[in-house]
């Protein structure tokens, strides 16, 4: 599984501070993934960070 950033992403880094192996800040200043697949012992955490996006910037792919 990989996820991928949208557009709507403003920044916050609660995707980061909750999955740094996938999630991290550019830049840019805003939030980037990591381009493989979610390692098997990050997919939890990855899901939590999509599910917690406050603007819904993260989607699975």
């Amino acid at each position: 599984m990989k996820y991928y950033v949208n557009e709507n992403c403003i920044g916050c880094g609660l995707c980061e501070s909750v999955c740094p192996e996938v999630f991290s800040l550019s830049d840019e200043g805003v939030a980037v993934a990591i381009s493989e697949d979610v390692p098997e012992d990050a997919l939890e955490r990855a899901g939590e960070a999509m599910n917690d996006c406050p603007v819904g910037a993260i989607e699975e792919r």
